[in-house]
């Protein structure tokens, strides 16, 4: 074999792209390239896209200016776009990037290596068909997270047709894993030093029902939380309409699942939903947290809603926030609508005024910061579970990695991937925490 191919790998977007790009770096390894971090030392760059709004699209796009520079001044022999915005943009990338050498869908993962390959051999190639591939436990992985925590990821794509969303477009039908082989990932994982598991998918709530024509969540979970040496299994993405009784009694009996629940709602008029192409209201999201809330006692709540969708009123907003205000959940993320080409929300009337919806999140956020700022002040003195991540720094059962705050420690710190006690002695800004540590893990 001739000299050793470097690659550098890029990932941006969510943590289920992120388990693709670790599948596309296990390839590679297993493929004989070297893996490097410097860009400048890589023959191949390879991008791992997201494409989920406006945002995301730009970002990635000077992601792929910035990596083409090393075309010019680097070693780089071949400029790889992969992820959603190639199968969403697909041969449209090559013929408005010209320093684009390769485009690869998010469906196409297994072939990543033979693109590069062709790539780097002069050729210039589009591999973006329909999505349908899912990953199992037979497939090489690398790990980018640390190594105390891990993303599986129990399903791939989406059956919902969200007005404003591009997801089905770009990631394909609901497909679930099946059973045996979460299992096995997830032990494997454990048995590599995983102490926290967080399953992932565009609806978590929905899994089995393709494949075994039955939700299987619970019986999921209460699988997987008898794997020793598993102190946190956490659950997010679950879909309101799915998210059933049996999930969330498992996850209150069982001790190591994170009593956390991640709950997309959007909005709360019926009006707002219903052109979003979404069901639910006020009331019934209302009794959802209440019953939430009585069925897993102490659990931390996390949404997401979406200020200035097409159509959507003062009193919509209002209603909103009142919402917010009542309900009182310890993290709500607050995004406004972006209008995206090809979805059926770009074309409704009644667009709302950037300016507008910067306001509107403007007031939703600062009246949620207020929230969960006290929702943290009531949490100081109590005694927590704390995983550390890196020195100084650790995270609480109710602070998910790179979404939530997280627990700063006084004084001297334990090791990254140690679980300890600690007690909480104060806030710190509005998110975050200040923890002192009582008990080490036992050496």
């Amino acid at each position: 074999m001739g000299e050793t191919i470097k690659v550098g790998m890029i990932s941006l977007g969510c943590a289920k792209n992120l388990i693709d790009t670790e599948i596309m770096l296990g390839l590679m390894r297993d493929r004989g390239y070297t893996l490097t971090n410097d860009p400048a030392q890589a023959d191949a760059i390879v991008i791992n896209t997201c494409t989920f709004i406006e945002a995301a699209t730009s970002e990635a796009i000077e992601c792929i200016l910035e990596m083409a520079q090393y075309k010019r001044r680097g070693r780089c022999r071949a400029l790889v776009v992969a992820g959603c915005m190639g199968t969403r943009y697909a041969s449209q990338l090559l013929d408005e990037l010209p320093e684009v050498d390769a485009v690869i869908g998010s469906g196409e993962v297994p072939h990543i290596t033979d693109v590069i390959d062709r790539a780097l051999s002069g050729e210039r190639l589009v591999l973006a068909d329909k999505p349908t591939f899912i990953y199992d436990h037979t497939f090489p992985r690398v790990l980018t997270t640390p190594v105390h925590t891990a993303y599986v990821k129990i399903a791939e794509g989406c059956n919902h047709r969200c007005s404003y969303c591009v997801i089905p477009h770009v990631r394909g039908v609901y497909r679930s894993r099946s059973f045996s082989s979460v299992v096995l990932e997830t032990e494997r994982l454990v048995a590599w030093g995983a102490k926290e598991i967080i399953l992932v998918a565009q609806d978590t709530t929905l899994y089995g029902r393709d494949r075994y024509g039955r939700l299987r969540l619970a019986e999921l979970l209460d699988r997987l939380a008898d794997i020793d040496q598993l102190a946190w299994l956490r659950v997010l993405y679950s879909y309101p309409d799915h998210l059933t009784d049996d999930v969330l009694q498992t996850m209150a009996k069982r001790e190591n699942i994170c009593k956390y629940v991640d709950i997309p709602l959007q909005h709360v008029s019926p009006d707002v939903l219903r052109r979003m192409r979404r069901a639910g209201d006020y009331e019934t999201f209302s009794h959802l947290v209440d019953r939430i809330r009585e069925l897993v006692p102490g659990v931390v709540l996390r949404t997401s809603m979406i200020v200035g969708f097409p159509g959507e009123t003062q009193r919509d907003f209002e209603e909103l926030c009142r919402f917010i205000e009542e309900k009182r959940l310890e993290h709500v993320g607050v995004f406004s609508y972006s209008r995206e080409e090809g979805t059926f929300a770009a074309d409704l009337p009644d667009q709302i005024a950037d300016e507008v919806k910067q306001e509107r999140r403007r007031i939703a956020m600062q009246i949620q910061q207020d929230i969960s700022r006290a929702k943290n002040e009531e949490l100081v003195g109590q005694v927590v579970d704390l995983l550390v991540d890196r020195p100084g720094v650790g995270r609480t059962m109710g602070q998910v990695p790179e979404v939530d705050g997280v627990s700063f420690i006084e004084g001297e710190s334990p090791n990254p991937g140690e679980m300890v006690k600690a007690r909480v002695i104060a806030v710190s800004g509005d998110y975050d925490l200040t923890v002192k540590v009582l008990q080490r893990e036992r050496e």
